[in-house]
């Protein structure tokens, strides 16, 4: 007789608690456009925050899955693409390991977010790229993505100067062919490094093209904030190769749920200051 009380009072409980469970995904009202989309970022799961913090999640998901998705015209891939870079300059690590998945499930390739990582180390630097670099290993290690990837260096130690300077004019223009070579003496040599370190090793590189390399340059640059007269510098550049003010527009548009409104807004201003100038 105990041990059937004891069965019953087991079930009764589970009983409760499933009813709990259903009683808080019931009364959320997430729309089913985001459902779907959320399903395809995250296969089959189950966020603890469902339970944890159901209000929070009814109104960031119909947001980030839905109402933004509905209102930038880009295609998924260049969102997560940009999602990525933005996540790296704002310092977004956890929120970085959740989404590197879910952009696998959208077809940004395994050499794609390494390029991202990679670019991102003249942005911020190793001292902030670390993380996401050791992070990304960790997470192609645990799908079965082999590591190293194939190698996308176009470059020597040799032609390293002679190739990021020739990247520079075509991104830039032809007033930075001797930019390198421009700057008081002793600050001079951090413009000959832009050239054969930012440019000559990175933007060099094979997995991404200058467009999108200028794309999630600008995503660096505004998602860490303090960069505004840079973010201008890339947002002409980017304007430049063929990713216009629309374009731009929408890329922060699509970042905003993860940097928030005042560095957004920040990322607009420098937009439409490329295009006065």
């Amino acid at each position: 007789m105990k041990k059937c009380n004891l069965i019953l009072s087991f079930l009764f409980i589970i009983f409760i608690f499933s009813s709990c469970e259903n009683k808080t995904e019931n009364n959320m009202n997430i729309t089913e456009f985001s459902k779907k989309y959320h399903e395809k970022m995250f296969p089959g799961s189950n966020p603890k925050f469902l339970e944890t913090d159901p209000e929070l999640i009814e109104r960031f998901n119909n947001f980030a899955y839905d109402e933004v998705i509905n209102q930038t015209k880009i295609d998924d891939k260049t969102r997560f693409t940009v999602i990525l870079a933005a996540l790296i300059g704002c310092g977004g690590i956890d929120a970085y390991k959740e989404i590197v998945p879910a952009a696998l499930n959208y077809d940004v390739t395994p050499v794609e977010i390494k390029e991202i990582v990679y670019q991102a180390n003249a942005y911020l630097g190793m001292g902030r790229v670390f993380p996401y670099l050791k992070a990304t290993n960790e997470i192609f290690d645990s799908i079965g993505i082999k590591l190293p990837l194939e190698g996308q260096s176009n470059t020597t130690v040799d032609n390293r100067l002679e190739k990021g300077i020739k990247t520079q004019v075509e991104i830039f223009g032809s007033d930075w062919k001797d930019f390198y070579k421009r700057g008081p003496e002793d600050t001079k040599h951090i413009n000959r490094w832009l050239a054969a370190n930012c440019f000559g090793d990175y933007y060099t590189r094979s997995g991404l093209d200058y467009k999108q390399r200028e794309m999630i340059t600008f995503c660096f640059l505004v998602s860490q904030g303090g960069c505004e007269p840079q973010a201008v510098s890339h947002a002409k550049a980017n304007i430049k190769i063929g990713n216009d003010k629309d374009f731009l527009i929408a890329v922060v548009s699509s970042i905003l749920p993860y940097i928030g409104y005042p560095r957004s807004l920040n990322a607009i201003s420098c937009i439409r200051k490329a295009c006065e100038e």
